[in-house]
């Protein structure tokens, strides 16, 4: 098969990662996508960061009727913090088989060149590139452009800008913001997800 390797720490999964992943899906340009909850990003440090068991409980809720979405613990078991090649190489390994793409934002790709083996990241693995809400959205769908809607310098080679894609004006930042205030983000959770965040009253002050 071919898998869509989305990651993230996912503090809280929300409607606008599971839409994307639908999304990428339904262009056929994978099978499936694996949401890999990452136990330790190495580029945040985030003191609100849940349990990686908690936030994995809540990402399966999350993609329970999305039956060509998963949620992974792949990256529980691989040495920390998270390195997405470590994570491409390992998974390589563990499914010989299939074949995996990255699924990244158009923040991190202008980001890209910082992050650990990126050259051989771009070498072996196709990169599903989704636009940002502050990122130029100038086209369709256009496989390999000339020019990518994005700052980064890397060789664009085996890369696809989805820059028609939808924009989720949604951020994991603001949800748990809007829970301490106690304020509705029912519009931002799936309900199975929203009633899990309140029984453990996660994110509380």
């Amino acid at each position: 098969m071919k898998i869509g390797i989305f990651g993230g720490t996912f503090n809280p999964i929300h409607l606008g990662h599971t839409a994307l992943a639908s999304y990428i899906c339904n262009l056929g340009l994978v099978d499936e996508v694996w949401l890999m909850v990452s136990p330790q990003n190495p580029f945040k440090q985030d003191h609100q960061l849940l349990d990686e068991a908690v936030r994995l409980r809540l990402a399966t809720l999350a993609v329970r009727d999305f039956p060509r979405l998963r949620a992974s613990d792949f990256e529980f078991h691989l040495p920390r913090p998270s390195y997405t090649y470590v994570t491409l190489q390992e998974l390589s390994r563990a499914y010989p088989d299939d074949a995996f793409s990255l699924i990244i934002g158009a923040d991190n790709w202008d980001a890209f060149p910082k992050w650990r083996n990126a050259d051989d990241i771009l070498a072996h693995y196709p990169i599903i590139v989704y636009p940002r809400e502050t990122s130029p959205n100038p086209s369709p769908l256009t496989p390999n452009p000339k020019t990518p809607p994005t700052n980064c310098q890397l060789p664009i080679v085996n890369c696809q800008f989805l820059n028609s894609a939808p924009l989720y004006p949604i951020s994991s930042t603001a949800i748990r913001t809007a829970i301490a205030a106690g304020d509705d983000v029912s519009p931002w959770l799936d309900p199975a997800v929203l009633d899990e965040i309140r029984r453990l009253r996660l994110y509380a002050q």
